[in-house]
């Protein structure tokens, strides 16, 4: 997965005082590096989106036929918001490590405030939000990076790749020279019964 210029602009805050607002700063490498503020951006996208899927009345969720590039199943059912609220808990869970699971399952699954956060796990206020911003920097990075279908972008989780993408997928390389028409080139034409 490559980060882009135009992803990482939109996605970045304005007045960040290490990206300037790009978004990318070069990592190590040399290689372009999402700025810690586009990591947590993209959480939020993320985490938003699971409040709405949660919070929502069960009667609202809908059933989805969703396109498969395979020949034994081209298409399944599937629920996707009950997918998505299961993905963000079960990635985060294998993620995080033990102590940064406490917090996040405290403050971001049960609404805890700092103020809770602190009492119970027994951390001051600047190391619960340090440790905070870590844990949205360290899930955006990969809910963005998660192949082969990340939670980020959302319409793309949600609606499944574009038909061009899926297109794409579908094809195969064209047969040998044998003189017949490889089979994925071939399309159906109707029949229409002459009069």
């Amino acid at each position: 997965m490559e980060w882009n210029r135009s992803e990482a602009l939109a996605l970045a805050m304005h007045n960040c005082t290490q990206c300037h607002g790009s978004g990318l700063r070069l990592a190590r490498r040399g290689a372009p590096a999402p700025c810690n503020c586009v990591l947590r951006a993209i959480f939020r996208i993320c985490y938003d989106r699971f409040l709405r899927c949660v919070t929502q009345e069960k009667h609202l969720s809908r059933i989805s036929l969703e396109p498969h590039s395979g020949r034994q199943r081209p298409s399944t059912w599937g629920r996707k918001d009950e997918e998505f609220i299961a993905d963000f808990c079960l990635i985060s869970r294998r993620t995080l490590n033990r102590q940064e699971y406490r917090v996040f399952r405290y403050h971001f699954l049960l609404g805890a405030d700092w103020k809770l956060c602190s009492r119970k796990l027994g951390i001051d206020r600047g190391n619960f939000f340090h440790a905070v911003y870590r844990i949205e920097q360290k899930l955006g990075r990969v809910f963005r990076e998660l192949e082969p279908y990340s939670l980020f972008p959302l319409d793309e989780y949600f609606h499944g790749p574009s038909r061009l993408e899926l297109s794409s997928v579908r094809r195969r390389p064209p047969a040998a020279a044998s003189g017949t028409r490889p089979a994925h080139l071939e399309f159906p034409m109707p029949l229409r019964k002459s009069a």
